[in-house]
């Protein structure tokens, strides 16, 4: 039933303007609103909903990882749009996780969402 449907994602947070900003100005994605909701237009044709939730929690998780062909690269563009990367225990002094696996760095979304960017090759 179920296997031919375009499912899709999607995360609250706690002030949909917030929301429209930071993923639209800030990390530069396409996103529109309907019926108070957003929705990010990721590559490949990939959809994810943003819906307003007023007793939001931020997730303790990764809700949102974006592949990238540089981490150093876009750590540097990221920052200078204004995001600042999480300084857990285990990264380096820029937020960049070198203990193996990916390279990869988290931030937050104005809600206090984790999101990352990793690095993968093509």
């Amino acid at each position: 039933m179920l296997r031919d449907s375009k499912a899709f994602s999607g995360f609250s947070v706690g002030d949909i303007p917030a929301a429209r900003a930071f993923y639209g100005e800030v990390l530069g994605l396409a996103v529109s609103e309907a019926h108070g909701m957003l929705t990010l237009h990721l590559a490949g044709d990939r959809d994810v909903l943003v819906y307003p939730k007023d007793s939001h929690i931020p997730a303790e998780f990764t809700v949102l990882n974006f592949p990238v062909p540089d981490i150093e690269a876009a750590v540097d563009e990221l920052a200078g749009r204004g995001v600042r990367f999480e300084l857990y225990d285990w990264v380096d002094d820029r937020g960049i996780n070198r203990q193996g696996g990916p390279l990869i760095a988290w931030f937050r979304d104005p809600a206090g969402n984790i999101l990352s960017v990793l690095e993968q090759a093509g």
